[in-house]
Parts: structure tokens; C-alpha cells; sequence
């Protein structure tokens, strides 16, 4: 099997850098600036439970575009998965792309937030075979060093193809939970990943923000919205968590002392462990608020609910940049 990473940040790294790692064929499509020094110095893959391992640059595929990686795929011969992992807002370009260039029948696994983007991809591009993915995990990349911060199971769409993968990724450390019912599973995602937004406006480490009271108050206001549009769909959002969907905004609400001692597990992470958004912040690039906050405000619209608050970040996040307290946040919503 020839992966290839479609759209090499955070995730795809460290995806296609645990295979690679297994000696399986991975090659990584990006920006030059990320693949540059990787082709100099390989990328050195770690996690929170010790894992540490660099891959040198002779046991990777480093491509610019997806029609490049498609050729060195097509000569070395043998099955084609596509893992794309671009961000939410390029999907659209991504399903061009993919619908142009891949053969009749390639397998593409959505390794992406959101909801929407194998909707989207299976619109531009029907041809192929297109299948669900959750990554749970936060996972930094900073240079040549892809880390995983936080922990939790892979979930992928169950199907003939991912019950093949499943014991290769596991054996590679990328152990899979394979789901009939995937749109729950983004949904459960979805409401956890409302806290991107939280954290990308306060500025803080997730650890230290989580510990936020005022910050999850914030938090637990935007999945109460989000609940309530669920509710009136008929979806029931799947646990990703360690409590169940419905009782998470309860749960963000109580006092931080009791809130640390319940969440041990959530709140196991990296200190300096910061959302993807805040780094697009950061880079000055575009943010998935769309995909997020922006999800919640059109389910909701379709099922005749309001959901301001969600409305709101996402003005907050497609704004002037703004670094505000989680007091401050909570007082500009009337929390």
C-alpha cells in the first residue's frame, strides 16, 4: 500500500510519519516551506507516551502537488489510499484536485474537523471512494518535529478497506476504531473541537485554558447551542469523550477543583499543547471556524433554532485579531 498525505501539516505528518516509521510507502504532498527541511533532516515523530522515532528523508516521498505524488505512486506499483488532511476551508480545492487527477475507485480517507467535507468531496468527485475519518488527538508540528499532545483513538469509517487497515495502523501505533456511524462520531468531535475557537481567542496553553472557569463557561454555552440543534435534527453525537456528548456543557460548568479531578483525563496533555487554530491565528492563515462554530449556526438555521453565540465567534474569529481573557470573552457574549 502507497499513502499518500494530501496536504502535510499537524496531523498528516505525524499520520504519514508512523507509517513511514512501519516501512510502509508514505509520501507527504505540501508546502515547500514545510516539506524543505524535512528533505534535509528527515522528521522526527513523538507522542505523550514516549514514542520517539525519526524518519529519515530516504524513507519518504516528498511531493508539491498530488499529481507528482500520483506519478511516483503509479511507478511503484500496488494499491493508492489518499489521506487527506488539508484544512476544512481548502476541501473544496482539494476535491478538484482529487477528482481530476485519481483514478476511477481511489480510496480517500477525510482525516479532517468538520462535518461537511465528505459530503463535499464525494459531490466533486463520485468516482472515488470516499470515507469518514476522526483524529482526536492534538498533534504539533513545529520544523522537522511532529508531536501528538494529547491522546485518544483514531476513528475511521467502517468498510472492507478499513478492516484491512485497521491492523496495519495499529501496528504502526495508529490504533483505529472502525464506525458505522461516522456522522455521529464527527458530531461527538465537533462539540469537543468548540473549544478551538475558545482557545484561539484567549491565547492560553489548552491545559491552563481548560482550567479557565470562565473560559469553559464560554465553552459550555457554545455546546449547549450546538445540542440543542442536534436534538431537533434527531442526531445523537457520539461519546468521544469521557462523559457522554449531552453531559459535557455540565461538566465544562463546575468548579474548577472538581472539574480538574473529574477530567484528569482530558486534561492529560502537553503543558504548552495549543489548538489549531491558534496557530492559523498565529500564521495569519484562515481558520476552520467555518467548519465549526459556522456548522452549528446552519444546522441550527435548518431545524428553525437560534444560535447566536456560535454566530458570534465566528464575527470573533473572521475579525481584526483580538487575544482576550476568558472574563472578557464571557462578558462580550453575556455570559
Amino acid at each position: 500500500m502507497h499513502y499518500i498525505v494530501f496536504g502535510a501539516g499537524a496531523i498528516g505528518c505525524y499520520v504519514g510519519g508512523r507509517l513511514a516509521a512501519q516501512g510502509h510507502a508514505v509520501t507527504l504532498v505540501g508546502r515547500c516551506h514545510t516539506l524543505g527541511p524535512i528533505a534535509a533532516q528527515g522528521l522526527r515523530v513523538t507522542d505523550l507516551e514516549g514514542y520517539d522515532h525519526t524518519v529519515p528523508p530516504t524513507a519518504l516521498y516528498l511531493c508539491a502537488t498530488l499529481a507528482e505524488a500520483l506519478e511516483l505512486a503509479h511507478k511503484a506499483g500496488g494499491d493508492c489510499t489518499v489521506l487527506l488532511c488539508v484544512k476544512s476551508g481548502a476541501t473544496a480545492a482539494a476535491a478538484h484536485d482529487l477528482a481530476a487527477q485519481c483514478p476511477p475507485g481511489t480510496t480517500v480517507i477525510s482525516l479532517q474537523n468538520g462535518v461537511d467535507n465528505v459530503a463535499q468531496l464525494q459531490a466533486a468527485a463520485p468516482q472515488l471512494q470516499v470515507l469518514a475519518g476522526m483524529v482526536p488527538y492534538n498533534v504539533v508540528l513545529r520544523g522537522t518535529h511532529v508531536h501528538r499532545a494529547t491522546s485518544g483513538l483514531l476513528h475511521l469509517q467502517h468498510h472492507p478497506t478499513t478492516l484491512h487497515l485497521a491492523p496495519v495502523w495499529g501496528a504502526s501505533g495508529l490504533p483505529l476504531v472502525l464506525s458505522h456511524d461516522m456522522r455521529a462520531v464527527q458530531w461527538g468531535k465537533l462539540l469537543l473541537n468548540l473549544n478551538n475557537p475558545v482557545n484561539a481567542l484567549c491565547g492560553m496553553p489548552l491545559r491552563q485554558q481548560l482550567l479557565d472557569r470562565d473560559c469553559r463557561y464560554v465553552l459550555a454555552a457554545l455546546q449547549t447551542e450546538a445540542l440543542r440543534a442536534l436534538s431537533k435534527a434527531g442526531i445523537r453525537p457520539a461519546q468521544v469523550a469521557t462523559v457522554p456528548a449531552a453531559w459535557l456543557p455540565h461538566v465544562m460548568r463546575l468548579p474548577t477543583w472538581l472539574f480538574a479531578r473529574l477530567a484528569q483525563r482530558m486534561l492529560r496533555m502537553d503543558a504548552q499543547a495549543r489548538s489549531s487554530m491558534w496557530d492559523d491565528l498565529e500564521a495569519g492563515r484562515v481558520t476552520e471556524i467555518d467548519a465549526l462554530c459556522g456548522a452549528v449556526v446552519r444546522l441550527a438555521a435548518q431545524q428553525g433554532v437560534a444560535a447566536p453565540l456560535n454566530a458570534r465567534m465566528c464575527e470573533l474569529l473572521s475579525g481584526p485579531r483580538q487575544r482576550l481573557s476568558g472574563a472578557a470573552l464571557r462578558q462580550l457574549l453575556n455570559l
